[in-house]
């Protein structure tokens, strides 16, 4: 099967379809077969950067039933033989708000596409499309901004995935569905506690699932002036979430990348030499070999049937239906009580930012 690389962010306006786009031509000159989707649903955009302006067939086609087969509107791209496209649906009420079991048999479709990789472009923010499409990913890609609001976006939608995730496993076994099915959640403690109470291995089981949920960061337009401390975000996203982050790169601020949108050209093809192309280049290289452990841990699953199990379940979440979400979507939402006193907002800022001259700071875009 396929390996699936989901992209995704806390909020718009960070670069994440250009991330996308770059990274999918990347993996494509790496000698890859790959499918680059456009799974912003409303507001997709990636046959944009491309050039392809008005695409013969989109993931319309497909979710209307005008053609049977996801594959069958991946189109090819010019600028590489090994890259296709699945273009995105135009902003629609009937795309926006996706029945479930529409949703349901795309993201089934995407396990059946006939490609090496898939790069799957996902809509921002913490809406019940942009975390499952995230999450039924096998390669997990975040990606932020310097500025606060950025990295509070990120820290959210990372807790929110983190709670979905425990949720479809769970929602897998019985009796846990009826517990937690039509409950909603604010944190991921409290899904291990009702979990704990109602089954002698549930918090156990949310446990290892967390432990293997890490996503990779990718920093975008990082600059000399601005600065986050990115060793205390995975401090509190292992504290108060249970899972970590891995920093797989920082793309700087740099003029060509806006150059090549408007030649409707991936920055890493219309200005190779650019400092942006070459940290792109570094990240699809530190992604090739997240792809490759995956799919060693696939092929040494294959000869163990309880393993291979386990994966497939959070390969293939059974995530609730939307209209029993069990899944808090406004900013209100708190980091998760697992210490008695949580820190307030402002003190998240501050240190990740930095006021501590002591404080073991990372550069970031």
């Amino acid at each position: 099967m396929a390996t699936l690389i989901s992209v995704a962010s806390g909020k718009g306006g960070v670069g994440k379809s250009v991330v996308s786009a770059n990274l999918a031509l990347a993996l494509a000159k790496s000698g890859r077969h790959v499918i680059l989707a456009d799974l912003d649903v409303g507001g997709a955009d990636a046959h944009i950067m491309f050039g392809e302006l008005n695409p013969a067939v989109t993931l319309t086609d497909f979710l209307n039933k005008r053609v049977n087969r996801l594959d069958d509107v991946a189109i090819p791209i010019t600028v590489h033989p090994n890259l296709r496209l699945i273009a995105g649906t135009g902003e629609t009420l009937a795309t926006a708000n996706m029945p479930y079991v529409r949703k349901k048999r795309l993201m089934k479709q995407f396990r059946q596409l006939d490609t090496d990789i898939v790069v799957i472009d996902i809509g921002a923010g913490t809406n019940l499309h942009a975390l499952d499409f995230f999450l039924m990913a096998d390669i997990h890609l975040t990606v932020a901004t310097p500025e606060p609001t950025s990295v509070l976006d990120l820290y959210r939608f990372i807790k929110l995935a983190a709670i979905r995730r425990v949720l479809a496993c769970f929602l897998a076994r019985s009796p846990m569905s009826e517990v937690l099915s039509n409950r909603d959640f604010t944190s991921v403690e409290e899904v291990m506690d009702v979990a704990g109470a109602t089954d002698m291995e549930g918090r156990d089981v949310a446990a290892a699932i967390l432990q293997s949920f890490r996503p990779g960061l990718i920093i975008n337009r990082a600059s000399g002036s601005s600065q986050v401390n990115v060793l205390y975000l995975r401090k509190i996203l292992h504290q108060y979430v249970g899972g970590d982050l891995t920093l797989l790169g920082e793309i700087p601020d740099d003029p060509a990348v806006s150059q090549a949108v408007r030649k409707f050209l991936p920055v890493i093809e219309a200005a190779p030499e650019s400092l942006a192309a070459k940290s792109l280049l570094a990240v699809s290289a530190a992604v090739e070999q997240l792809v490759a452990a995956s799919v060693s841990r696939s092929q040494e699953q294959t000869t163990q049937p309880e393993e291979k199990q386990r994966r497939v379940l959070l390969s293939n979440p059974v995530f609730p239906q939307d209209s029993q979400a069990s899944m808090p979507v406004n900013s209100q939402v708190q980091p998760p009580s697992i210490e008695p006193r949580q820190p307030a907002r402002a003190s998240v800022l501050v240190r990740m930012y930095g006021d501590d001259p002591n404080a073991a700071k990372v550069r970031t875009a």
